[in-house]
């Protein structure tokens, strides 16, 4: 923090508007944030800023934030006062957890919350403390998938480094996702860095690759497959750290026999050459890494045996914990904001792998699943910092299921969708208004880099934080002992605690943040997995019904796979999703300067897809699938994959892309919704 004249000061502090916590440098002047820059000196960003970044004061003073807390009505949302909120709200689950007992309540953290420990770890401590296990968020449907399936390999979450010999963007399109990454290839693309494309889309960024490969979309596995065949049959692998590191491989190698490269090509739309090319680049480049899409095959068929296939491919070409490749590096750690609570969370019965591996349990709850518990086993929703009926799978099965629930609460800074469902909103803070920990775990060769989030201006009108809301809740439902914290500053030491670094360590010693941990590259003696060892074969898979070796499925509803009559009937492949550079999810629509450069959303579409349908670019199109229906224009684009349907997330009303994707339609392995690849049918309007 520092002072440049009466009445002005400048905070070194970062930026939560997606999970890469850049840092940022705030300048306030008389108690009002009036610029936003940068922190050049923070190795992620190094004083870059995506355009989020560059409106956040007018998404913190846009004059549509909720600072009064509300309450519905016959007449539709009424303001109320603080104390009758929260007294309102604890009585009722008071009420709900003497009648129906405390499982009854869910509690959703969105998408800000991911890397956001406060608003995260203080939701799952309030409905442990409450009795519930009952946790949801984002990571139900996306990225936790790729930890998990990691961590049953590894025993850990290996991570990809910024800066590699040879990335292969797999469903992956930093220009619009991944303001660090794009910065990092920017840079090693000049030194010389080798760049791949895998995408059903030529994005930009495929002008400056190495190789572009257009591929089906839910079918990375089978590619990925064909790769480790390819990489297997001419033992092109690297033995000395296959057999130093790993076990299964003696069973890898029969089991990829089938999986040629010309298999794949039939499934894939990829030519069993360029998959042969890539193969054996891969296996001769040391520092090679594969970047998954956010979600990209998360939300597919094949999702775990994906992520599990290209955990393969890293360990056969000796691309673990070598510059360059995955590495596990090192995590701060934390006071434990969690409590443990008996019960298992909505799904674990169906997906016990999600939530329990070897023992260690994951907080989360299978969010698809929550539709269908609604009212029998959950009664009551707390969302805070998320737009579940914008972001998750199937809104119109969750608008519905919401209506039936006893109490729906939400906490945000804008009347979103699903807060225009809720029975309470209350106004939030902006990352500008509260304390906290900031902390990314990928910079500099995968070393973590902590900084204090600092408290830049006093909180607007009635807004508060998380710490402050879920105290307050947990006195008066008798569950204070929880929350002994007397301030949020008192919390955030807490945290710290264990790390090594204190709250006036940050604060005045290093304002701008500082490294946590040592880099260390060779591979340490055994790892957390039942063998000590890189596990290509997984006994965990085994016990849970899966195949241990990964596998390939075709997407439940494909031109291959679905019923005859659903295949006539939309006859095109729906993907839902792709990222806007100026918006995440459905956050920042409002904000005008964001606005001017994406002002509406488009179905892209090929031009020989856009003939057969008589649609020209565009034209306002009516997309269609079982569950639903949205119109947007069309963007007609050579760039796209022929017989393709993209359609973006987040946009609300008739726009909003999950109006067409299916909670039902399920990974079946973690329960995850498939929507990367879904049928579908197009036709102009009016």
């Amino acid at each position: 923090m520092r002072h440049t004249a009466a009445h002005t000061r400048v905070v070194y502090t970062d930026c939560t508007l997606c999970y890469h916590s850049c840092g940022c440098k705030v300048t306030v002047e008389n108690g009002r944030a009036v610029a936003v820059e940068g922190l050049e000196s923070h190795p992620l960003n190094r004083g870059r800023l995506c355009p989020r970044g560059e409106a956040v004061l007018e998404n913190v003073y846009h004059p549509d934030r909720i600072l009064t807390p509300l309450k519905r009505t016959n007449g539709g949302l009424q303001e109320i006062s603080w104390e009758q909120a929260l007294d309102e709200i604890a009585a009722r689950l008071d009420r709900l957890r003497r009648e129906f007992g405390p499982e009854v309540l869910a509690m959703f953290s969105g998408s800000i919350g991911v890397e956001n420990l406060e608003m995260a770890g203080l939701a799952q401590r309030f409905k442990a403390a409450f009795g519930s296990p009952n946790f949801f968020s984002v990571e139900s449907v996306c990225y936790r998938m790729r930890i998990r399936a990691r961590q049953i390999t590894f025993g850990k979450y290996p991570t990809e480094e910024l800066d590699s010999e040879l990335y292969i963007l797999w469903g992956h399109n930093p220009d619009a996702s991944d303001f660090p990454l794009k910065l990092a290839i920017d840079r090693n693309l000049d030194r010389g860095a080798k760049l791949v494309i895998i995408d059903p889309r030529r994005i930009p960024l495929a002008d400056r690759a190495d190789l572009y490969l257009r591929i089906r979309p839910g079918s990375d596995a089978a590619m990925a497959l064909a790769m480790i065949h390819e990489i297997v049959a001419n033992e092109l692998y690297d033995r000395r750290f296959v057999e130093a590191f790993a076990i299964g491989f003696d069973r890898l190698v029969e089991h990829v026999r089938p999986f040629t490269p010309e298999w794949a090509e039939e499934i894939t739309w990829v030519p069993a050459a360029k998959i042969r090319e890539l193969a054996r680049w891969m296996a001769r480049t040391k520092g090679a890494s594969i970047y998954q899409g956010t979600c990209t095959q998360d939300q597919t068929a094949a999702g775990v045996q994906a992520s599990r296939a290209f955990s393969v491919l890293q360990v056969i070409t000796g691309n673990i914990n070598v510059p360059g490749g995955w590495v596990i590096s090192p995590r701060p750690r934390f006071g434990n904001v969690g409590l443990g609570v008996s019960g298992d969370p909505l799904g674990s019965d169906e997906y016990p792998l999600f939530v329990d591996l070897w023992g260690r349990r994951s907080p989360y709850g299978v969010v698809t699943k929550v539709p269908e518990a609604v009212p029998d086993r959950l009664k009551a929703f707390y969302v805070v910092g998320g737009n579940p009926l914008v972001s998750m799978p199937d809104s119109n099965a969750f608008r519905e299921a919401f209506r039936r629930l006893d109490l729906l609460v939400v906490h945000d800074l804008f009347l979103t969708e699903t807060a225009r469902e809720a029975h309470y909103v209350l106004p939030a803070c902006s990352h500008l208004e509260k304390w906290g920990v900031a902390y990314t775990y990928n910079v500099c060769h995968c070393l973590p880099y902590m900084m204090l989030r600092k408290k830049c201006i006093e909180p607007l009108g009635g807004s508060r934080s998380e710490w402050w809301v879920f105290t307050q809740l947990a006195r008066r439902l008798g569950l204070e002992e929880h929350f002994p914290w007397r301030t949020e500053e008192e919390f955030v030491r807490f945290e710290l605690e264990p790390t090594g670094l204190t709250f006036d360590e940050l604060l005045h010693e290093k304002p701008e943040g500082a490294f946590y941990g040592e880099k260390r590259y060779e591979m340490p003696p055994s790892l957390p997995t039942p063998s000590g060892k890189i596990e290509i074969y997984s006994e965990a898979m085994a016990r849970a019904g899966a195949d241990p070796l990964p596998v390939y499925l075709e997407p439940e509803r494909s031109p291959l796979s679905a019923p005859s009559e659903l295949r006539q009937r939309y006859p095109l492949i729906l993907t839902t999703g792709h990222r806007d550079y100026y918006y995440t999810h459905s956050q920042f629509r409002g904000i005008k300067p964001l606005q001017a450069h994406s002002p509406e959303p488009h179905a892209e579409i090929g031009p020989e897809t856009a003939a057969r349908w008589a649609l020209r670019d565009g034209d306002l199109a009516e997309i269609e699938t079982d569950r639903g229906r949205v119109r947007m224009r069309v963007r007609v684009d050579p760039r796209v994959a022929e017989g393709v349907v993209f359609v973006p997330h987040g946009w609300e009303g008739e726009q909003n892309a999950n109006l067409l994707t299916d909670a039902r339609c399920r990974e079946p392995i973690f329960g995850y919704p498939q929507m990367k690849a879904l049928l579908c049918a197009v036709r102009k309007v009016g």
